[in-house]
C-alpha cells in the first residue's frame, strides 16, 4: 500500500485554505444569488456587505482550533475559486462529524465538481482525521445534491418533517450519513 501525498487533489478540484479577504469576496457575490443561499441555509436571504464577510470569517480564524475544519474549493483545469466545504460539530473522540459543501459558481453546477469535492473531504476525513462517520442535512427540495450525494455513497437515515417554510409549503430535511467501512468499499470498486 502507497501512501497518498495528493490528499487534498480529486480529478477536477483541489480542496485548499483560502485568505479570508479573497473568500469574502465571493461569499459577498455569491449571497447576491437568492437561489445559491436557499440550497445552503434555513435563514431567509440576507445581503452582507464584503467588508461584514471578511469580519466575520476573521473572527472565525482567530478563535483558532474548534470543531470545523473548511477549505475552498478550487479548480485543477484554471484554478478558480468555485465554492467552500467543510466539517464542522467534529467529535473528534467519537469519530463523528457533518459536512456542508457548497457550490457559488452556477456554471460548474451538476457536472461533477461537488462530487468531487466530497469525496476529497470524505478522504480526508476517513484517512487523515480517521473519523468513523460522515453526515450531512439536506433540503428536500434540492434532488440534484441528493443525486450527488448518492453518487458518493451517502445513505437516507431520516427524515425531519416540515421543518422548514418556503414558498408557502412545508418541507423536510433529510438526514444522510456515510461510515467509513461503506467509504472505502465504494472507494476500492472505483479503483
Amino acid at each position: 500500500m502507497t501512501m497518498n501525498n495528493d490528499l487534498l487533489h480529486g480529478e477536477l478540484v483541489r480542496l485548499a485554505a483560502e485568505n479570508p479577504e479573497v473568500m469574502a469576496g465571493h461569499f459577498s457575490r455569491w449571497n447576491q444569488d437568492a437561489g445559491w443561499v436557499r440550497f445552503l441555509d434555513t435563514e431567509p436571504s440576507r445581503l452582507l456587505s464584503e467588508k461584514k464577510w471578511k469580519e466575520w470569517l476573521e473572527k472565525d480564524l482567530e478563535k483558532g482550533p474548534s470543531d470545523q475544519i473548511f477549505f475552498a474549493i478550487r479548480t485543477l483545469e484554471d484554478d478558480t475559486l468555485i465554492g467552500f466545504i467543510g466539517l464542522f460539530d467534529l467529535f473528534m473522540q467519537h469519530g463523528d462529524a457533518f459536512v456542508a459543501i457548497a457550490l457559488g459558481e452556477r456554471k460548474y453546477w451538476g457536472k461533477g465538481y461537488g462530487a468531487d469535492a466530497m469525496r476529497v473531504m470524505l478522504g480526508y476525513a476517513f484517512s487523515e482525521l480517521n473519523l468513523r462517520r460522515v453526515s450531512l442535512i439536506v433540503f428536500e427540495y434540492n434532488p440534484r445534491a441528493i443525486r450527488s450525494y448518492e453518487k458518493v455513497g451517502f445513505v437516507h437515515e431520516g427524515r425531519i418533517r416540515e421543518v422548514l417554510q418556503r414558498d408557502g409549503k412545508r418541507w423536510d430535511f433529510l438526514y444522510m450519513g456515510i461510515l467509513r467501512e461503506e467509504w472505502l468499499a465504494k472507494e476500492s470498486m472505483t479503483s
